[in-house]
């Protein structure tokens, strides 16, 4: 019952100085606010990136040729250097079909699909009178396509003989559909494109419509975004005179039992040992995609809680503030305190009851704070195109630091208070 009339004997201090209190509770406000706020949006970038690796395939392992590590030499100063550049990369050291070939018939049990990219141009046009529309060109081998989850709107996807012949056909949007022929996927099956892309121009039929779906790592919003203009694999290493080259880089699709940590090493230890260990200059490496996505995340981890902890300053602000208003409270409130002793209150009650209020003035701040916080967070995130992500463990966690504030900050104003002379604090003027 004690606790409770507290309680209510300090909300009606408050009411009595809403301004004062506010201004208070400022510090406290600010300080939650802020790491609410940067939480939100960490979390929120967190899941951008988690759900954007799992649609580029958290459990693939991505394979490329890359230069040789050597061992490091050392200068009298201390300063190390490695052999760095040793030569361009040839033909001969690209990864051949052959290799694939073997690595597939080795690893049949492991390896599901090999995808294979190869990109004509980065950024195009296509024209056609006064209507336009930006795009990009791209191969994909037919793992490619049978992995991935392409929503086919209109026509078919690619075929063989599409593969074998490098025929000419091509797949777009419906956004490229939507901007050359007034979204009609029909009229667009069978049509002939130019692309205009670095000088060049590229002639492909169109023989399939894609949905087209945003990347979560792009901002805004446009009514003319680049979308891909997919091509069969040989069809992209003909218009780039590749057909007779291997290739730098390509992903392996693990089967699910697979332990993807583990396999890297093999992938890696298959084709050094046989295939590059007379190399001079280069070698395979493999990177697993979930590990990529685990460093990303104790990054963006580590910056949230720097950010935090920065913010949480203005909450140590907030305290001392708090135990300023504290003491010109009892100071303005001696006489009281010491008619309550006078009546028989004992050093706990006094103490408890000025504790009471100050946890009650933290955590009215905090709840503030929160509300402040979620909404600027959540404000931030829809500027970014994100969805907001709001971390409840953040906000109890908060809740429960604006109390422990409260008693921290509190307790030497409420000492001073019970440890005041009844027959002084009747005397005070």
């Amino acid at each position: 019952m004690l606790f409770t009339e507290n309680v209510l004997v300090a909300l009606a201090g408050l009411k009595a100085n809403i301004m004062r209190s506010l201004l208070t509770m400022l510090g406290i406000i600010i300080g939650i606010a802020s790491v609410i706020a940067i939480m939100t949006v960490g979390n929120s970038i967190t899941l951008m990136v988690n759900t954007e690796m799992q649609n580029l395939g958290a459990n693939n392992l991505q394979v490329g040729v890359t230069q040789k590590s050597h061992d490091e030499e050392t200068t009298q100063s201390g300063m190390s250097f490695g052999r760095g550049y040793v030569r361009d990369m040839t033909d001969d050291d690209l990864i051949t079909n052959d290799m694939l070939d073997a690595l597939k018939e080795k690893y049949k049990d492991d390896v599901q699909y090999i995808m294979i990219t190869e990109q004509v141009a980065q950024s195009g046009k296509v024209i056609d009178g006064k209507k336009n529309a930006n795009v990009s060109i791209t191969g994909y081998n037919k793992d490619y396509m049978d992995f991935n989850d392409i929503d086919l709107v209109e026509g078919r996807f690619f075929l063989n003989r599409d593969y074998e012949n490098a025929n000419k056909v091509c797949m777009v949007s419906d956004k490229f559909v939507e901007r050359i022929y007034d979204g009609n996927n029909k009229k667009a099956i069978g049509q002939q494109i130019e692309v205009q892309a670095g000088g060049k121009y590229y002639y492909y039929y169109i023989v399939g419509v894609y949905e087209y779906v945003p990347s979560q790592f792009s901002f805004g919003v446009s009514d003319n975004p680049i979308t891909d203009v997919m091509l069969p694999l040989s069809t992209a290493k003909e218009a780039n005179h590749t057909q007779n080259k291997g290739y730098e880089y390509f992903a392996v699709v693990t089967s699910i039992n697979t332990d993807n940590d583990s396999f890297a090493t093999t992938l890696r230890d298959f084709f050094n040992v046989s295939y590059y260990a007379r190399n001079d200059a280069y070698e395979v490496a493999v990177i697993s995609m979930a590990s990529m996505m685990d460093s990303m995340n104790s990054m963006i981890g580590t910056i949230k809680l720097a950010l935090s902890v920065i913010a949480g300053i203005s909450l140590v602000v907030g305290g001392i503030g708090v135990m300023n208003i504290m003491l010109v409270s009892i100071t303005e409130r001696t006489k009281e305190i010491g008619t309550r002793k006078a009546l028989g209150a004992t050093n706990n009650s006094i103490r408890l009851q000025f504790i009471t209020e100050s946890v009650v003035i933290c955590t009215i701040g905090g709840i503030i704070g929160i509300l402040l916080g979620i909404s600027l967070g959540g404000f931030a995130v829809k500027l970014m195109g994100y969805s907001a992500v709001v971390s409840i463990e953040s906000i109890v966690i908060a809740v429960g630091f604006s109390m422990a504030i409260g008693i921290f900050f509190g307790y030497y104003p409420a000492n001073k208070a019970a440890k005041l002379n009844p027959i002084d604090a009747l005397r005070y003027e």
